[in-house]
């Protein structure tokens, strides 16, 4: 099998499952219980979150652990909106976020708050200047994810921070969940408020995640109950989740500290083997994200494409895997205005650490197959 969708979901690390078992079997009281199983477990909870902390560059008590990247992004938004309307109920975002962003807003457009949806270039980037010229005075966030899940765009994450530093009644979330561990991001010095990241993107389990808040944020809660993850997120801690994340997390950041340059290579070595199909355009930027090429065969439909390359035990995908059973255009691309024939004919192919240049010549070698053969059965 050769697996690239690594952008909708990786294979857990055995690393990663080990500390995920042994959490579960021997770490399973409750953290918040006095007695001393609960105190060991409590412990380790401490530790994991302290580990996930040295590792992003923040304070212990900005790690809020969630069930993922969806949960992390809907309690930033909502958690913003919903604890600070006294000052504001304008909020600015981009056309190509998640959906667990875009429903996050439009939710919220329903409660009466006012969304600024921005438009982006035909490589999918925010123009920055646009953003500070639509920051009102009741504007009170700015969601940007840093990675593009569909086409890999890098937004300039750190331009925004300056310029939402500028206004102190806004708070900046970033949705990380794509960039984490493969496109570098320093969040303590970036002036972000609110970052969401994801456990399954990193090798890590589904149902984990975290989101990081700054100290001095304040955000209603999506759950109430118990006073844990200091009041923001009710419920009894899944510790062997939150041991697994940080697990994941230590594994992908070593990868992207000591092995980011062989997946920048691989990266390239696919988009030029592409580059040399016929009829197949490349729609990610060149210097996108090391880890997504989203490419465009126009004439064909996407998902004819990958269940044939499927049949051959090849994996890709047409788009985000949380829209990939929408309607075939891509509201990205669309997004970005690029022509119908290109929005409609899109595929997504996303590496790992873990993808090898040989695994990329017999992907390459099934797709020119698999193109004859499907032009031989249209009578091209």
């Amino acid at each position: 099998m050769i697996y690239l969708d690594n952008s909708a979901t990786t294979k857990p690390l055995p690393e990663v499952l080990e500390s995920y078992m042994k959490a579960a079997t021997t770490y399973y009281a409750n953290p918040s219980s006095i007695h001393l199983l609960g105190s060991e477990a409590e412990r380790l909870l401490t530790k994991s979150r302290n580990m996930v902390a040295a590792i992003m560059g923040i304070e212990a008590n900005e790690v809020l652990f969630t069930s993922g990247g969806t949960e992390a992004n809907n309690l930033a938004i909502k958690g913003i909106a919903l604890q600070h309307q006294n000052r504001g109920k304008h909020m600015i975002t981009t056309q190509i976020e998640h959906p667990s962003v875009l429903e996050a807003f439009r939710g919220l457009e329903d409660l009466g708050f006012e969304v600024t949806y921005l438009g982006v270039d035909q490589e999918g980037y925010v123009d920055p200047c646009d953003l500070e010229n639509t920051i009102r005075e009741d504007t009170i966030l700015v969601s940007i994810m840093s990675v593009n899940n569909e086409l890999g765009t890098i937004q300039p994450v750190q331009e925004i921070g300056k310029i939402a530093k500028k206004y102190p009644k806004l708070f900046f979330h970033v949705d990380h969940v794509q960039g984490l561990g493969k496109v570098p991001m320093n969040v303590g010095q970036s002036n972000i408020d609110l970052c969401s990241v994801s456990g399954h993107k990193i090798h890590g389990l589904k149902g984990t995640g975290a989101l990081f808040v700054r100290g001095n944020v304040t955000l209603f809660p999506l759950l109430h109950g118990g006073s844990q993850e200091n009041g923001k997120r009710a419920g009894t801690e899944n510790l062997p989740a939150v041991v697994a994340f940080a697990k994941a997390l230590r594994l992908i950041m070593d990868k992207e500290q000591n092995h980011l340059p062989e997946l920048i290579s691989l990266q390239k070595y696919v988009r030029h083997q592409l580059s040399q199909i016929d009829s197949l355009l490349i729609n990610s930027p060149v210097n996108s994200a090391p880890h997504i090429v989203n490419v465009s065969l126009p004439g064909f439909k996407p998902e004819v494409i990958i269940h044939t390359l499927a049949q051959r035990g090849i994996y890709i995908s047409t788009k985000s895997a949380c829209s990939s059973k929408q309607p075939d255009v891509s509201s990205v691309l669309k997004a970005c205005r690029i022509d119908a024939s290109r929005t409609t004919s899109s595929l997504r192919i996303s590496l790992s650490y873990q993808n090898t240049v040989t695994e990329i010549d017999q992907f390459i070698q099934a797709l020119k197959e698999a193109i004859v053969h499907l032009k031989t059965s249209m009578g091209r």
